[in-house]
């Protein structure tokens, strides 16, 4: 088995969580809390492709407990559809609606880790 490089994402409007995982381990971990906006924003996800050339790339999108779109799921889709377009690599869209119970306290780091890691044992 090849060894995949996955970076997760918790898009929220103030700040993202950043997880990294890996296809061989089965394991993500938190990574960093982009706490930019803007142009500000891109250059740092940017320096985070760049420093760890994800082979994939999963972003979160919330939904009500009854798959109902949330009021953030569009923003989340649109996050992971310029991420596709900017970095050209193949972006992932992850379940989050109980990554929040899971995380308590606004880490968005820990948030990601946990999108990522259901996504790691969803694809096995």
């Amino acid at each position: 088995m090849t060894d995949t490089v996955v970076l997760g994402f918790d898009f929220g409007v103030r700040r993202i969580g950043v997880a990294i995982g890996n296809s061989v381990t089965r394991q993500a971990r938190p990574l960093t809390v982009i706490d930019a906006q803007g142009a500000a924003r891109w250059v740092r996800i940017a320096a985070l492709i760049d420093e760890w050339q994800p082979d994939q790339i999963v972003v979160g999108v919330p939904r009500h407990p009854d798959g109902a779109p949330h009021e953030m799921t569009e923003r989340c889709e649109r996050f992971a559809r310029q991420l596709e377009g900017r970095y050209r690599r193949a972006v992932a869209r992850a379940d989050e609606r109980y990554s929040s119970a899971v995380v308590h306290g606004g880490a968005d780091d820990a948030a990601a880790a946990v999108i990522l890691q259901q996504w790691l044992e969803q694809i096995r």
